[in-house]
Order: structure tokens, then sequence, then C-alpha cells
């Protein structure tokens, strides 16, 4: 199509040259229709480069989703199993109750990451339909903090999980959202920084806002993927995201549940390395 423009509009000059010296009308039609031409042109390749541009980010979406439709099909079949397992040892063989406890906490540790998991799916789907709106209470930070902290290193067995609160630090926020956010942005520390790694929720107050997040000393993210790892499904492409399970909801989840808040949420580099996810509200 655009090779045919080019031939009409080769013939076009051509002609117009030849009229110009007959008639100075003609000459003016053929360069108005030229002029036409050159629009319509334009307008195809940019139709042309838009097209193609959505069927990339179409075929991106689709390549996420089924990725995301694999890891959710794995992650939901683990912890059945492993809870399977679990219970059919405890019911089948003469154990001690220590033994038998222990089993049983295995159990619940993996229902409780199981009802995380459907918690984000659910999440997610509620984000999109706006099915969620925030309930504004005022909360102290360090308490609300000290809970996930205790819960993480329960589950986790990371004793390197610290807090770095203000003393009398206070946000007007959905107090479940927040919950949410946390879980998400330390559940991704725990996972992509590693156990050994320090992993530290901070929170001040600056100028009537609220500052908070989780930085931790893990590889961080590379630059060039801070804005699309917000994206749905979107996870990044290094060794250590793809050794690690995921549904790459996580991060998408979080920057909703900030941005209902009238919030915003950015990736920034740790010192002297490692990741750092800061909120304000």
């Amino acid at each position: 199509m655009v090779v045919q423009f080019i031939w009409w509009g080769f013939h076009l000059v051509d002609l117009n040259h030849q009229l110009h010296a007959e008639s100075s009308v003609a000459y003016k039609r053929v360069t108005m229709v030229i002029g036409e031409g050159i629009v319509f042109l334009l307008l195809l390749v940019v139709g042309i480069w838009q097209i193609h541009r959505s069927i990339r980010k179409d075929l991106l979406l689709s390549k996420r989703q089924k990725n995301f439709l694999l890891s959710v099909t794995h992650e939901l079949k683990t912890p059945l199993a492993a809870n399977k397992l679990y219970i059919q040892t405890v019911t089948k063989r003469e154990l001690s109750k220590e033994q038998s406890n222990e089993l049983l906490q295995k159990a619940i540790d993996e229902n409780t990451r199981l009802e995380r998991m459907i918690d984000n799916i659910l999440n997610a789907s509620r984000l999109e339909n706006n099915a969620l709106q925030p309930i504004l209470e005022s909360f102290e930070v360090a308490t609300v903090f000290a809970q996930i902290q205790q819960r993480f290193q329960t589950l986790s067995g990371n004793p390197n999980i610290q807090l770095s609160v203000e003393k009398g630090t206070t946000m007007n926020a959905d107090r479940s959202m927040i919950e949410t956010i946390m879980n998400n942005l330390v559940e991704n520390a725990v996972k992509y920084a590693g156990r050994e790694k320090e992993i530290v929720m901070y929170a001040r107050q600056d100028q009537g806002k609220c500052i908070f997040g989780v930085r931790d000393f893990g590889p961080g993210v590379p630059k060039e993927q801070r804005i699309e790892i917000f994206q749905k499904f979107f996870r990044a492409q290094n060794e250590e995201t793809r050794s690690q399970k995921g549904t790459g909801l996580g991060l998408f989840i979080v920057q909703q549940l900030v941005n209902i808040q009238n919030g915003n949420v950015v990736c920034l580099e740790n010192e002297p390395d490692g990741a750092n996810f800061q909120i304000t509200l």
C-alpha cells in the first residue's frame, strides 16, 4: 500500500510538471491532490503502527496470562499435595505428639500460603472491576508492622526482618489494604532477596504525608524493569525470578491498592544493593 502511494505520487509529480506550462489552475489542483495524498499516506502509516503496537501488546499479555495459569496451577497443587501427605502421615503412622504437631503446623503454614495466593487472585479481579473501596481509619503504624513482622518470622523462618518505624507514626488509610500491601512487599523481599539477607520495614511522617515501605539487600530490580514490574502478570526476567514461584500479581495489587488511596509507589535502589519499594500516602 505504501509503495502504491509512492507510485501514485510519482505519476502526479510527473503530470504536474507537464500541466504547469499549460494551466495554472490544473497545477493548483494537482498540488492539492498531492497534499491530500501525503496526508492519507501519513494516516496509513500511523494506523499500521498502532495496529502493530496493539497486536504486540495483546500477544505479550496473552503470553503472561499463559505463564500465570501455568504457575497458578502448579502453586495450587503444591500446597494441596503437601497437606495431603502431612495428614496421611499423621493418620497412618504412630507418631509422637511432638512429631504430629510439627506436621500439622507445616500443613497450617501451607494452607496459609494457599490462602494468601487465592486472596491475591480475588483482589486482582476486584481491583479491575472497581469493586474495592478503601475504608479509612487512623491507626499506629508500628502495631500493624509488628504483627506482619512476627507472622513472617514464623512462616519464613527469617529472623532478619527488621522494623524501622519513627515513634508516633500514624496513618489514615484502609488498614486491611495496608496489611495486604506490606504482606506482598515482604513476601517478595523474602522470596527474591533470600532468607539470609536483612529486610527492613520502615515508616516515617513528613509534612502530613506517611512514607513507608520495604527495603532489602538482595539482587535488586534492573532499572529498565522498575516500571514494568507493576504490570499484571509481569515477572522480572532474571535467574533469581525464574527460580522462584510466583504469579506476577503481587506488585500489581500493591500499586492498585496504593492508587485507590491516592498514594504513590516507586521502586528505588537500596544502598549498597537491593531494592526499596517506597510508598507515599
